[in-house]
């Protein structure tokens, strides 16, 4: 984690269906110039993470891994932002990130980067970051990437607006456990 990066809320979360109701969490509290990188292992769950914060955002369209596609633009269903859904996996330099012109929306869509680490933090320096990791103990081999076990979750801050949504963020799920 880079110097610029607060760790804001750490959580486990259960199973598929709770890393979905997180995102929804999530996503009903982007805006548009939002970008959220997402990192972790093959398997670790971001593109649920991404459903739900689709689901959260209200847009159309059924979200899935754009790996081959590398961008899907989710259009919204009401007034809020549109997503931009990239998946950076097969991106090597820079170079490749600029060309898919990504800050030409930047201000009117949120965008997740899944596999993003390293390679998009120049599109915003108000940013989240969502790590997710099996934990220690839990499957970590080839045989265990679909596993519905727990996953840690970090969600790291990178300034005052993504600071305000982690704010708002640990509300939205602590509020249920007090």
């Amino acid at each position: 984690m880079g110097d610029d990066m607060d760790t804001a809320l750490d959580i486990t979360i259960r199973e598929a269906d709770g890393m979905r109701e997180f995102g929804a969490k999530l996503g009903a509290l982007l805006l548009g110039g939002d970008l959220i990188v997402l990192d972790g292992p093959l398997g670790a769950g971001k593109t649920t993470l991404a459903q739900g914060i689709a689901e959260g955002m209200g847009v159309r369209g059924r979200v899935t891994s754009p790996t081959f596609t590398i961008a899907r633009v989710h259009a919204a269903l009401g007034a809020g932002p549109d997503l931009v859904h990239v998946d950076a996996y097969r991106i090597g330099a820079l170079e490749e990130v600029d060309a898919l012109d990504l800050d030409a929306s930047a201000d009117t869509s949120a965008t997740v980067v899944e596999w993003g680490a390293g390679k998009v933090e120049a599109l915003a320096s108000d940013r989240l970051t969502v790590r997710i990791a099996r934990p220690e103990g839990g499957g970590q081999g080839p045989d265990d990437i679909f596993e519905d076990c727990p996953r840690d979750v970090s969600v790291s801050a990178s300034g005052p607006r993504s600071r305000s949504i982690v704010e708002s963020l640990r509300t939205a799920v602590f509020e249920g456990d007090e």
